[in-house]
């Protein structure tokens, strides 16, 4: 023994140097020696050797054991070798500190001193509940059972919980046996608490000789604290592992989830909608986490039942299979009640997600709902499938309250039909059985304990179906379609130039899923290295869908599609990702700065990186609100040409910038003479003017190529191409002998801006595109210097700080109703008395049982009675808490939150991520549908039961009173202490899903550009880095609440410590059945105290939904739908269309620079006015300040809307006199009036419902085309489809199955783009106003089908005043008058004629440039 105590003290010495924790194996070796001595010494004691020198040694070897102990458990701090490693808190930790979870301790304390971030709490967990980490032992074995399913041909699906269960099963055993070693510690203390009434029932006894010895009751008082203790460590240990169990599942199954959407078909993709994919992460995974801790029950039931049957049996015989066979009778019951459960969480789940699906497409849609006023539409449409939800929700409620009733009353009827038939029945002999305290109460402690697990399985039961059903949704998920990748055969770029094409189809058919667009057919093609391919044709005809079967995102019927080197591809919608500018460029490779210099050149973005407020380190939000569409456009060809790919797939990247633009792209990058001049590209386009120096044109009709050559080759074919090249290209009319680059300029004039920061572009724009590269090359690097405060668009997200304020609980309160409320109290009141009755009435029994006239029967009456009331009031309370209460507080919620979100400005939804608000819709009201109700009843129930308790105690043994006040002390200090700690940790849980969401939401929009450009592995080690933070956030939050769990419990121990100890200090004067009666509820406060602490800090924490949806209801809504002054406007308004901007002045948030400027000008009704400008010029300003998107500069509704700190105003000290335009609006934005009539006057609906507008993205909902062209069914199909035939739709609209029903996949994805700008505009032909803005409105249409649109306005419009903004400049060029605005003020304003006479105006030289007018030499 000394050897191995030197070898002791040698180890810890070399272990402080070394290693980064003490060894487990030698604190164990401590543990075993110190019980060993005490054994020993207790055993030297009880043999009278107390007098020897050898007991004299072990008690010196005992207190040298328990220093060893102590020493061995106290935490080292920072060593130096803890100090070097970047080991976690947790991996640095002892066993000790793992155990009573000590680890946390500085976590908790900084807590209580100020508000925790990420920062506080990074790297906290083990490495293995990483994201990665998790996958790996998750996710590979899956992915191995999938690829056996699909090799078998499908037969059997594989099981998701089987290969969670096998993935997992070391943690499995871990956890069982801890689980079990608790269950068997916790029947321990009935045991002892027999023991100890025994002792106390010895006193009652006249002779002194039956007294046991006051030193037994003593150790038997200690035992129960120590029993007690080691119930609280293991309970702790098995809560603590199934977290960390619950957390690596949830992380893996994200995982599988993300990885998934990635390889999702496009069928797949229709089924499963992004608001289904995000439920599945956002609910589904996040159930195995929430719901873990329930699961071991499942272990240890059989246990307590089996050790509480034994122990019931020993006392009181063969009486307790009567009631165990009074639970077998009801166990069909039980199994209906659990199918019911599954069901109902089955229907809760789809309800979810109609209802999610509704609300990410209006979120992502937000702008053009407030255009067309359609809010009261789209809001009836989620409250249909939110009506469903809450029918769904209050069948729960009810099936709840049965089930906990019937679990509830189960131990109830087991004690009840025990005791009946052992009171009447059970001695020998079939005689009476005794009814003495110590059978009674022991018995009541071991019915409590039998209790706990039955009366708790309707939780557990709906925990598993819950776990159950989302683990059956995701293997759904899962097994779903995915794209093949063998459609496209990918070769490897050689580097030579063998003559082989680049890009070969042959024989191809590729098609889209059912109910798509046709498929396209007899598809051969070749392509050239190095050579620039042109593909044009009208809208619809499967252009796109050429470049998608090139990317394999098409199914492939026959035929083969081959690509040679690395691909790189630009979708129509450009793609941007919330992140730096440079990032969306560099697009996560290596940055090289010359490089990167001469892409931002070719790409046209120097003037743009000037002008945004930290160059390219600015902000880019969520689906680059704050940049132009142009703009857009241009990052995405600059992030493709940054791959230096060897084939780039260019999808009509040119419609959506001005001419300039377009000659310096088509000069600097995509032309024969750009920067992927050596590069093989395929370029989709509308822009005929490019044509004729390109390599190959392929044209496309309906889905065949049906001409392919060089453009003289098909000119000389005198076909349909020639056709088109006649009639609308103004150059081969004009100057047919003149075929160079410079004078092939675009048909499209300006480039709008959607959000841009409303900045200027220089005018020696094509000055500084064209210098020298030296000179591009030091404006680059000093752009990217450039720091600024407005770099910073999407702040982080708001955590409020300290305690749940009483507003959030009056205002989920005020939701249940104050009623409600009141009601649930009075009945906890009841019940928590008739619990204390039936106990009350047995101790009566037990004392009066041998006076005659008291027969069992009475007292079994009374005791059934009194059984039955609290069976009834305990199904009303949970009836009215769930169904009542919880359903109608959710309701409101709900509805309060919608009303707000549609009411919000448009300039909260620039700057808040879409995952954000998605997560209140999702996570937050699933909380407050289920989580927010059973807090308030598990808060409830557990401080009723303590203040019962407590009155127990204290009517029993009085003295017990004397230790209140100081345990309440304490209780409260550990509450204080750990509350604020938790309460900030749980709100970093919530803010560290948004991201892990958004970046999802995000991948979702883009993930065909993620796949072709193959950058997979990226966005997943993206992925999992944020949802890693996100577990760490929540394996924070658990561990803080089993820190709390381990102090409360060991008070609650000391409790029952002082219990026993008043018990037998005061044994001579206590009634046993008193004594059995304190020190049975006792046992009970231990976990009830634990429980009101925990559901008290849970309910805080599951408030904290509530919080963030009123942090959304307390937002300042814009102007009011409806005014007074509404009244007053004739029924026909605008009657005449007469628009005017008088000193108008507008910025798009307050703090930003003006994007309009005090500009002054009129439109005569019916007049049509063309606006051109620069980008930033304020085009689409204008219109948005004409439908009140944005408010005049200043004006009350401008700053009574604003819902942030002007946190982006900086102070400028610079002399620039841009300051004193600023000064000259500061009192007055000016206004707009419509027919006399001043805009800011009426109510929003009533205004943007008089108006119609062709905005400038074409959004398309889910649902049939008919909801997509009259929302609120107010129109006859009649009219439908006379507004379709002038969009010329009609005839593609009837070859669709369905017509007019046929439905519209999400965001319109089964319309080309270009189609859905004609539904667009056959929206707006179905609107009657007199006032129409057409913004880039057939930017995404060919020319040919551009003018007969442009017939059919001129045709059907010419007694309405129209708006155009457009990029070709045929588009305004039979305009009335055009508006020239630059830098937010009006440049010109005056007829085309007058302007084009003019040839020093603005209009001129930007018409001269797009070639509709010639030059007089």
């Amino acid at each position: 023994m000394i050897i191995a105590w030197v070898l002791v003290f040698i180890s810890n010495h070399f272990e402080s140097l070394y290693e980064i924790r003490s060894s487990s194996l030698i604190y164990g070796y401590s543990v075993v020696s110190l019980v060993a001595s005490a054994i020993t010494v207790r055993t030297l004691h009880d043999t009278n050797h107390a007098d020897e020198t050898q007991f004299k040694a072990f008690v010196a070897f005992l207190a040298i054991n328990a220093a060893h102990l102590i020493v061995e458990s106290w935490p080292r701090g920072r060593t130096a070798a803890q100090s070097q490693s970047n080991a976690s808190e947790y991996e640095k930790a002892n066993l000790f500190s793992r155990i009573s979870f000590h680890f946390i301790q500085n976590i908790i304390a900084i807590g209580y001193k100020r508000p925790l971030t990420q920062a506080d709490i990074a790297g906290l967990m083990p490495p293995r509940l990483t994201a990665e980490a998790s996958y790996r032992a998750m996710g590979v074995r899956w992915n191995d059972k999938v690829k056996k399913y699909a090799a078998r041909g499908g037969d059997t699906q594989p099981s998701l919980l089987k290969t969670i269960i096998l993935s997992f099963n070391s943690q499995w055993v871990l956890l069982a046996t801890l689980r079990f070693l608790a269950s068997v510690m916790t029947y321990a203390s009935p045991q002892i608490l027999n023991a100890l009434l025994g002792f106390i029932t010895s006193y009652a006894s006249p002779r002194p000789e039956d007294h046991m010895p006051v030193s037994w009751g003593i150790i038997l008082a200690f035992g129960l604290f120590f029993c007690s203790v080691i119930v609280t460590f293991l309970t702790a240990q098995v809560n603590a592992l199934s977290f960390d169990l619950g957390i690596e599942i949830r992380t893996a199954l994200m995982s599988l989830v993300y990885r998934k959407a990635l390889r999702l078909s496009n069928a797949a993709k229709q089924k499963s909608t992004a608001g289904e994919i995000t439920n599945y992460m956002s609910v589904d995974a996040e159930r195995w986490a929430t719901s873990m801790v329930f699961l071991p029950v499942l272990i240890s039931l059989p246990v307590e039942v089996t050790l509480a049957t034994w122990s019931l049996y020993n006392l009181i015989g063969w009486s307790i299979f009567v009631g165990l066979g009074a639970v077998i009778l009801m166990l069909p019951i039980h199994s209906r009640l659990a199918g019911a459960f599954g069901k109902f969480r089955v229907a809760k789940m789809k309800a979810m997600d109609a209802r999610l699906r509704i609300v990410n497409e209006v979120l992502g849609g937000i702008k053009i709902v407030k255009l067309y006023s359609w809010e009261d539409s789209f809001k009836a449409k989620i409250q249909v499938t939110r009506l469903a939800e809450l029918k769904v929700l209050r069948g729960f409620g009810r099936m709840f309250a049965a089930v906990a009733l019937v679990f509830m009353s189960t131990p109830l009827v087991i004690t009840l039909v025990s005791l009946a038939v052992y009171s009447t029945h059970g001695g020998p002999g079939f005689t009476p059985g005794d009814m003495s305290p110590q059978t009674v109460f022991v018995s009541i402690s071991l019915f409590g304990l039998l209790s706990k697990p039955i009366s708790g399985m309707s939780n557990i039961m709906a925990q598993l179906t819950g776990i159950q059903v989302a683990t059956t949704r995701i293997q759904n998920y899962l097994l779903s379609e995915e794209i093949d990748e063998t459609v496209i055969e990918r070769e490897p770029e050689n580097g030579q130039d063998d003559g082989r094409p680049v890009i070969e189809i042959k024989d191809g058919k590729p098609e889209e899923p059912v109910d798509y667009s046709p498929t396209m057919t007899n598809i051969n093609l070749a392509v050239a290295k190095g050579s620039l391919t042109a593909v044009v044709g009208r809208v619809g005809q499967g252009k796109t869908s050429l470049l998608s079967a090139l990317i394999g995102e098409m199914y492939k019927r026959q035929g083969s599609v081959r690509i040679r080197g690395k691909l790189a591809y630009a979708a129509q919608q450009a793609w941007i990702i919330n992140a730096s500018l440079k990032d969306n460029i560099t697009f996560g490779l290596e940055f090289d700065q010359e490089k990167y210099d001469r892409i931002v050149a070719a790409s046209g973005l120097l003037p743009d990186i000037d002008m945004l407020p930290a160059g390219d380190q600015t902000e880019i939000g969520e689906r680059g609100i704050n940049l132009s569409g142009g703009q857009k456009q241009r990052v995405s060809l600059a992030r493709a040409a940054y791959q230096d790919a060897d084939v780039y797939l260019l999808d009509d990247p040119l419609s959506a910038v001005d001419a300039h633009v377009d000659q310096h792209l088509w000069e600097n990058l995509i032309g024969p003479n750009g920067l992927l001049k050596n590069k093989t590209r395929v370029l989709v386009t509308h822009g005929i003017h490019h044509l004729e120096h390109v390599d190959q044109i392929v044209v496309v009709k309906d889905g065949e190529i049906t001409e392919d050559g060089h453009y003289d080759v098909l000119m000389d074919a005198k076909g349909a191409f020639c056709q088109l090249i006649d009639k609308y290209s103004v150059n081969s009319r004009k100057n047919k002998s003149k075929k160079n680059a410079s004078e092939g300029s675009a048909d499209t004039l300006e480039e709008d801006e959607e959000h841009s920061s409303g900045s200027e572009e220089d005018k020696s724009e094509t000055d500084t595109q064209k210098g020298d590269e030296k000179e591009k090359e030091s404006k680059g690097k000093a752009l990217v210097a450039k720091k600024d405060s407005k770099a910073e668009l999407v702040a982080a997200e708001k955590m409020e700080k300290g305690r749940v304020s009483w507003q959030v609980y009056n205002t989920y309160l005020r939701a249940a109703s104050y009623r409600n409320g009141f009601f649930c109290l009075i009945l906890y009141v009841a019940v928590q008395g008739c619990q204390i009755g039936t106990n009350l009435w047995l101790e009566h029994w037990t004392t009066v049982r041998d006076d005659e006239g008291h027969k069992p029967a009475m007292f079994l009456g009374v005791y059934a009675a009194i059984t039955l009331a609290f069976m009834m009031m305990n199904y009303l309370v949970t009836y009215v808490l769930m169904v009542w209460a919880g359903v109608r507080a959710t309701a409101r919620l709900h509805d309060e939150l919608l009303d707000s979100i549609l009411r919000l400005p448009m300039s909260f939804f620039d700057t808040t991520p879409l995952g954000r608000i998605v997560n209140r819709f999702s996570t937050d009201i699933f909380a407050t549908d289920n989580s927010v109700p059973w807090g308030f009843m598990a808060c409830l129930m557990s401080g009723f039961s303590v203040l019962g308790t407590v009155i127990v105690l204290a009517a029993t043994t009085p003295v017990f009173l004397a230790m209140v006040p100081p345990l309440i002390v304490c209780f409260v200090l550990v509450q204080l202490y750990y509350i604020r700690s938790s309460r900030s940790l749980k709100r970093l849980d919530s803010t560290s899903r948004s991201p892990v969401y958004q970046h999802f939401t995000e991948t979702l929009v883009g993930v065909s550009t993620i796949r072709a450009m193959n950058v997979d592995a990226r966005f997943i080690a993206e992925n999992e880095r944020k949802a890693t933070i996100s577990s760490n956030a929540f394996y924070t939050f658990q561990t803080t609440n089993r820190w709390l769990q381990v102090r409360l419990e060991t008070l609650g121990a000391v409790i029952v410590l002082v219990a026993a100890l008043f018990a037998v200090a005061y044994r001579n004067s206590l009634n046993p059945g008193m004594v059995g009666l304190a020190l049975s509820y006792a046992l009970t406060i231990q976990s009830d105290i634990t429980m009101l602490i925990r559901s008290y800090a849970e309910l805080q924490t599951q408030l904290v939904s509530v919080e963030r949806v009123q942090e959304y209801l307390l937002k300042n809504k814009e102007a009011p739908s409806i005014q007074d002054t509404d009244v007053k406007l004739p029924e026909n308004w605008p009657s005449e269309g007469k628009v005017e901007f008088r000193n108008y002045s507008t910025r798009y948030r307050q703090g930003l620079d003006l994007v309009i400027k005090n500009i002054s000008f009129e439109v005569a009704p019916a007049e049509k006015v063309g606006i051109v400008g620069r980008t930033g010029a304020g085009k689409s300003s204008l219109t948005l300040a004409l439908f009140r998107i944005v408010e005049a500069a200043n004006s009350h509704w401008a700053k009574a809307s604003h819902n942030e700190a002007d946190q982006n105003t900086v102070v400028d000290t610079s002399n620039e006199p841009v300051e004193l335009e600023k000064v000259e609006v500061e009192e007055d934005g000016g206004s707009i009036w419509i027919d006399g009539v001043d805009i800011s006057t009426i109510g929003l609906k009533t205004l943007r419902q008089r108006l119609a507008i062709i905005p400038q993205d074409p959004t398309l909902f889910a649902g049939t085309v008919r909801q997509n062209l009259d929302p609120f069914d107010e129109l006859e199909d009649a009219d439908l489809w006379e507004a379709l035939e002038r969009a010329h739709l009609k005839e593609h609209i009837s070859s669709l199955a369905g017509e007019l029903s046929f439905m519209v996949t999400q965001n319109g994805d089964n319309f080309s783009v270009g189609q859905r700008s004609l539904i667009c505009l056959a929206r707006a032909l179905l609107r009657k106003s007199k006032i129409l803005v057409l913004d880039e409105a057939t930017a995404a249409v060919d020319v040919e089908t551009d003018e007969l649109i442009q017939k059919t306005i001129r045709k059907e419009f010419k007694e309405r005043t129209i708006l155009t903004i457009a990029h070709r400049i045929k588009t305004i060029m039979d305009s009335d008058k055009i508006l020239v605005l630059e830098k937010g003020c009006v440049e010109e304003f005056e007829s085309p004629a007058t302007l084009v006479q003019n040839h020093e105006s603005l209009f001129y030289k930007l018409a001269h440039q797009a070639g509709e007018i010639k030059r007089d030499d």
